[in-house]
């Protein structure tokens, strides 16, 4: 469900309900309603948060199961570093 998925999301990039709101200009009430599937956001709302996570909107929306990072808006020397860094991650992942 999106509630989780916004809760998911929001905890894992490490905001707090209010630090998200601000991001998205909206109330810290509203982004609670979220969570609690008590509403949903907007369509407007659904792509801001999904350029915010760097997700698509399909996953945002559980219509795909695999979180793809979204890297359009990255140079091509920031790009190099997070795969660099996901290299990293899973070299450690095998040593485990």
């Amino acid at each position: 469900m999106i509630c989780d998925m916004i809760k998911s999301l929001r905890e894992d990039a490490g905001f707090s309900q209010s630090e998200l709101a601000k991001k998205l200009d909206v109330t810290r009430s509203s982004v609670n309603a979220w969570e609690m599937g008590l509403s949903t956001p907007t369509t407007h709302y659904i792509v801001e948060l999904a350029k915010l996570f760097h997700i698509s909107t399909d996953y945002l929306l559980g219509l795909e199961k695999e979180r793809t990072v979204i890297l359009d808006d990255y140079t091509k020397t920031e790009i190099e570093l997070i795969y660099g860094l996901l290299k990293y991650f899973d070299e450690q992942k095998n040593l485990k």
